[in-house]
């Protein structure tokens, strides 16, 4: 199933944060690591919404779950760096 690939992504986008040094450049560049995250996990749920896969309400909730997911990764990026 694809929710294997969005724990890739995530966990990707996570040692992304890890292995950043403290200083704005390397922030920035976790920050992006994020958002590509988000938008490759957007665009996947889009992709199962439109295919069937997933209903309205599923790629709703997994959308929430993204958002909330860039959201504590952004918080770590800002208490790391």
């Amino acid at each position: 199933m694809k929710f294997n690939k969005i724990a890739l992504v995530a966990s990707a986008a996570a040692m992304s944060l890890g292995l950043a040094a403290c200083d704005s450049a390397a922030e920035n560049e976790a920050e992006d690591n994020i958002e590509q995250m988000e938008d490759d996990r957007d665009a996947m749920v889009n992709e199962m919404e439109a295919s069937g896969e997933i209903t309205d309400e599923q790629a709703d909730a997994m959308d929430d779950q993204t958002d909330a997911m860039e959201e504590q990764m952004e918080d770590q990026v800002d208490e790391t760096m």
